[in-house]
């Protein structure tokens, strides 16, 4: 299919790095049903933030497959460079940016895509950071600041000559953060002018999708966020579809109770009881997008107050046990 550095991704479809999503237990169970990478939650270059909580969570891939890649964020290039020295020595095989985040406390500190703005400066980052480290070096990129200012193709010529192995490029500006729809022309002028591996993002909600963008753009690869969440199955089904034409089957409730349980159970083990109960209310929610009906509201109304993970686990089991009572009654 592609590679980076050494390492050749056999599938076209890619987790993208979502803040309070993309942990270890959602990465890996990700890569199980189909994501050639699973990129880790942003990791502030500061170094002196690496005691929190939060980063020490971060910065956790222990089991996890190769290859494993570390996305860091800031805006001064000799930290970013000890930040991307520091992830090899715990285990990142390859290094991402973040010049893609448009959250303003990310932006107000010149990172993410604020540092689309100062093209010499996203230079002496890339090449100080490339040159920091033996294993290859990616960037998240948006296609501009602004709708007025799109330099996303001049990002990526940059890019290309700092010595960076893949570009995931967001179709929106800094500017439009999440509002309107994505645009993939900018994409396709990227994938055309260069000779990396290009993932496009944004919008890319399904199979059919996937497969629309892929062909206008010419990209390697499709990255998904939002879409996966609570769907982690997309993959496969992205993956069967660009193979065979075809769109798989929708998991049923056995199947989503099964991979349900098993997330809640990764991230009780993950976060310990306290915090892992209160981490698995949001995916619960998330879950219950696919299965429609006042029931599933109800539940969700219920799970939030739960407290500890054998309640969650039993409350879980005693509503899909109701789903598929009505599925047998229905059949």
């Amino acid at each position: 299919m592609y590679s980076i550095g050494p390492y050749r991704i056999d599938s076209r479809t890619i987790l993208a790095p979502m803040a309070g999503v993309t942990d270890r237990p959602f990465r890996q169970l990700c890569r199980q049903l189909g994501a050639g990478l699973a990129v880790s939650e942003m990791v502030t270059a500061d170094k002196r933030l690496w005691n929190s909580r939060k980063s020490r969570f971060r910065l956790n891939h222990e089991g996890e497959a190769a290859p494993r890649i570390v996305q860091i964020a800031g805006g001064d290039p000799a930290m970013l460079a000890e930040a991307a020295r520091l992830n090899v020595e715990q285990g990142a095989q390859i290094v991402d940016i973040n010049m893609g985040c448009p959250a303003k406390k990310v932006c107000n500190k010149a990172a993410g895509s604020a540092l689309l703005r100062d093209e010499a400066l996203v230079a002496d980052i890339l090449e100080t950071v490339v040159a920091a480290v033996e294993v290859p070096v990616t960037l998240k990129i948006r296609t501009g600041w602004d709708t007025d200012n799109r330099n996303g193709l001049r990002i990526a010529r940059i890019a290309e000559q700092c010595g960076i192995q893949a570009l995931a490029v967001h179709g929106r500006t800094r500017a439009c953060g999440y509002r309107g729809e994505a645009e993939y022309d900018t994409i396709a002028a990227i994938k055309a002018a260069t000779s990396l591996p290009v993932f496009a993002n944004g919008d890319i909600t399904s199979p059919e999708k996937a497969a629309e963008v892929l062909a206008y753009t010419g990209a390697d690869a499709v990255m998904i966020g939002r879409a996966a969440q609570g769907q982690p199955w997309i993959f496969r089904e992205i993956n069967h579809y660009l193979a065979t034409g075809e769109r798989l089957p929708a998991p049923d409730h056995a199947e989503i109770e099964t991979l349900l349980v098993g997330h809640i159970q990764a991230l009780h083990q993950f976060y310990g009881d306290y915090l892992g109960v209160r981490i698995a209310r949001k995916h619960l929610g998330w879950y219950l997008t696919a299965v429609a009906g006042e029931s599933a509201k109800a539940f969700r109304q219920r799970f939030v107050a739960l407290e500890s993970k054998d309640e969650q686990l039993q409350a879980i089991g005693a509503f899909f046990a109701g789903l598929q009572s009505q599925d047998t009654q229905a059949a």
